[in-house]
């Protein structure tokens, strides 16, 4: 690799070489066994004599930090920094610092680690992702895609939307019954930078936004860095109390098809309701529906959107959970009033997405590969519930610990602790101890008081390590005693 050195002046060269080439070698730069400029190149790069750079490369000989081989060149010498000395750049008084709002970062929820059984929320099974036509599908692209124009592309230049943009008004429209256009569906990064554009071209400075409470703590998080006045709205059976919500919300986040993380689904009743408060508010509603692909029982209800006849919903979506998680595309389905809007905050943030992944989603849809794959996974995730479901309610399994909150849709299922006096975190942790991740609910709340049970996702863990998890899990709860709890 080329290595930047830079010369001032007309002092010692040497030990100006000396030193930048130590100082790389010990912040970590430069890394053992890296192979450094042959001097005679080094020498003509910066237009000094090569006795210059012998003399600084023997100076680093001599202190071990780079050895020569036969034939080969000089090189960093392997174990010359002791392992996690790479030196980072101190603070100093006046540094530069992040505004009060990102000086400290929301507590990450503790992952998996090397949990032996995995019940991760949100987490599609990447075995069951068909690789080989997806592999075929990205070489078609590359042999005939704009790649060779060497142009950014420009979100708005085309009204009528993309060909992966057509793609999902498809989609949506044969799988959730969306009614819409490619013009009216923005591609993004996945559900989260779909959330960032509402919130961009929506949310005011001190505005309120309203929040499922349980819910998607990381949308919560990112509204509040839009200066978003953030409030927690209660949910019971029926999806989001539309009496609790705030007069002040002109925006409303929620999970209908299947709330995130009790997995209710809102009710037809509590939708239409929803809908008639936003006309009367004058309010937005985004409907995050983010695994409803898979559906184990009872009829879909008809999305907020297609219900909407008076242009206040966004229809959020992404292929995280029926594909992969790593492609990061999403999408947003806006009313024609929004769009517009949508497309330039995205024009002024990224501009546009990954080329050849778009154009490999676009076929894979057009193709009828993803609709083949949602069925083939949901067979194999609806013998995973099932086993989970039966796991969860014999009386001889862990129902006398957990109530599962009913679900007809999506990927993890969701149970209350009956006994009011344990603690799901503290559960959690002792599971994890054991060999069993599952994720506490009341981490989920914002500001409603919490409720305290287990999350249990079915993409992360194989059909034969349910029993197994299950009965570690049985072990934890039958030795869980009442501890201090403070909800809020």
């Amino acid at each position: 690799m080329d290595l930047h050195v830079s010369l001032t002046g007309s002092g010692d060269l040497t030990a100006q070489i000396y030193a930048q080439l130590r100082a790389a070698v010990l912040d970590g730069r430069l890394a053992g066994g890296d192979r450094v400029p042959a001097s005679r190149d080094l020498a003509e790069s910066l237009s000094v004599s090569r006795g210059t750079v012998t003399a600084a490369y023997d100076r680093l000989l001599a202190e071990e930090l780079l050895e020569t081989r036969r034939g080969a060149g000089t090189f960093v010498a392997r174990g010359c920094v002791p392992p996690g000395g790479v030196a980072r750049r101190r603070a100093r008084a006046g540094a530069v610092v992040p505004t009060a709002l990102w000086a400290t970062t929301a507590e990450a929820a503790p992952g998996p680690g090397g949990a032996v059984h995995d019940f991760s929320v949100g987490v599609p099974d990447d075995s069951l992702f068909p690789l080989a036509t997806w592999r075929r599908l990205v070489s078609g692209t590359l042999r005939r895609g704009r790649l060779a124009a060497g142009t950014y592309d420009d979100p708005g230049a085309n009204r009528g939307g993309s060909r992966l943009e057509a793609e999902i008004a498809r989609y949506a429209g044969v799988s959730r019954s969306v009614v819409a256009s490619g013009a009216d569906v923005v591609t993004t990064a996945g559900a989260q930078q779909a959330l960032d554009l509402v919130a961009r071209v929506l949310v005011e400075p001190g505005g309120t936004v309203a929040v499922e409470d349980p819910g998607y703590t990381a949308a919560a998080r990112l509204f509040a860095t839009h200066r978003a006045v953030v409030r927690g709205v209660p949910v019971d059976g029926e999806g989001i109390v539309v009496d609790a919500l705030p007069d002040a919300a002109r925006l409303v986040y929620v999970t209908p098809s299947h709330q995130h993380p009790t997995g209710v689904a809102m009710s037809r009743a509590r939708r239409v309701a929803l809908l008639e408060w936003a006309v009367r508010h004058g309010a937005v509603i985004v409907e995050d529906d983010y695994d409803s692909e898979f559906r184990f029982a009872d009829r879909p209800l008809e999305p907020l959107q297609s219900l909407d006849r008076d242009g206040r919903v966004v229809y959020v979506g992404s292929f995280s959970k029926s594909l992969l998680p790593g492609l990061r595309v999403g999408y947003a389905i806006a009313p024609a009033t929004l769009t517009p809007a949508l497309r330039e905050a995205k024009r002024v943030t990224v501009w546009d997405g990954d080329a050849v992944t778009q154009g490999a989603l676009a076929d894979f849809l057009s193709e009828g590969h993803h609709a083949a794959h949602v069925r083939r996974a949901t067979k194999v995730y609806r013998a995973r519930r099932e086993a989970l479901l039966d796991g969860l309610t014999r009386p001889d399994g862990l129902a006398d610990w957990l109530e599962v909150v009913p679900s007809a849709a999506g990927l993890h299922l969701c149970t209350l602790l009956r006994d009011p006096a344990l603690d799901d975190v503290a559960i959690a942790e002792q599971a994890l101890a054991a060999g069993v991740f599952v994720e506490p609910l009341s981490v989920r709340h914002l500001e409603q008081p919490a409720r305290h049970g287990l999350a249990f996702g079915v993409g992360g863990i194989p059909l034969t390590g349910i029993g197994p998890a299950l009965t570690a899990l049985r072990g934890v709860l039958s030795s869980s005693r009442p501890g201090r709890r403070v909800d809020g």
